[in-house]
């Protein structure tokens, strides 16, 4: 019984040695996908799932972190995801809520809480500004959690934010009209600051971004995995790493 487990540790060796001496990401984007499904293939009911996606969450950052990775960005709660039902809902706030201020309280790692937090309860938007705000001096591994996310929402942020700007300059319409281009949007998208994420992987097996960092995608690589997030384990992301390094990445040229 013991044979799998060590073929399997000599296996992630091998990879994580091979990473050594490859580019890495700076960025890393998560779409934590598959806790429902999960959940389901157990028979248990999708809080369960989700409550074991939040377990790996800590991990996860935590391998990030040996390997060097200097920006993580996961998806935990998209806008669309607000439309399920109460009783769902609830408790997935519920269970993103105790992640997040787990996390906080490591002060391991600096978060930004990005997405429409108008959109969600006002309680549950004070304890994610509140947990964000316990990590403002964390230095290191900087962590964005998405909640309350969708890339279109963020874009129309972004232009809002630049055209409120330049109204309280004193430009007209057409003045902004004229001058705008896109590092003008790129100033004001929710991960301003930051670079943009090299490789964006979805656990789950779905392949598609369903709205992800849209803007900041545009030379993202892709990785998607057949694990369930709660399945998800440090030689999947490995084999995701050496995906990345192993493409000849053009940017677009």
């Amino acid at each position: 019984m013991r044979m799998p487990h060590l073929l399997y540790g000599l296996y992630e060796r091998r990879v994580a040695a091979a990473l050594s001496s490859q580019p890495l990401p700076r960025h890393v984007g998560v779409i934590l996908d598959g806790n429902r499904r999960w959940a389901k293939s157990f028979g248990e009911p999708a809080a369960h799932g989700h409550r074991r996606g939040a377990d790996r969450i800590e991990e996860f950052l935590g391998w990030s972190e040996e390997l060097g990775i200097e920006v993580v960005t996961l998806w935990m709660l998209s806008t669309d995801n607000l439309s399920r039902g109460a009783e769902e809902l609830d408790a997935l706030l519920g269970i993103i809520g105790d992640s997040v201020d787990a996390l906080s309280r490591t002060r391991r790692w600096r978060l930004r809480v990005v997405g429409r937090l108008d959109l969600l309860p006002e309680a549950f938007a004070e304890r994610l500004r509140a947990a964000q705000a316990q990590t403002d001096d964390v230095e290191g591994l900087q962590v964005n959690v998405a909640i309350g996310y969708g890339g279109r929402h963020e874009i129309a942020d972004a232009v809002r934010a630049f055209l409120t700007e330049r109204a309280a300059a004193g430009d007209t319409l057409d003045e902004v009209a004229a001058a705008i281009d896109v590092d003008h949007i790129g100033q004001h998208l929710y991960t301003r600051g930051q670079p943009d994420p090299e490789l964006v992987i979805r656990t789950s097996g779905e392949q598609r971004l369903g709205g992800f960092l849209l803007w900041q995608s545009a030379h993202s690589e892709f990785y998607f995995c057949e694990a369930y997030w709660p399945d998800f384990r440090r030689v999947d992301y490995l084999r995701a790493l050496r995906a990345y390094s192993q493409r000849e990445r053009r940017l677009g040229r």
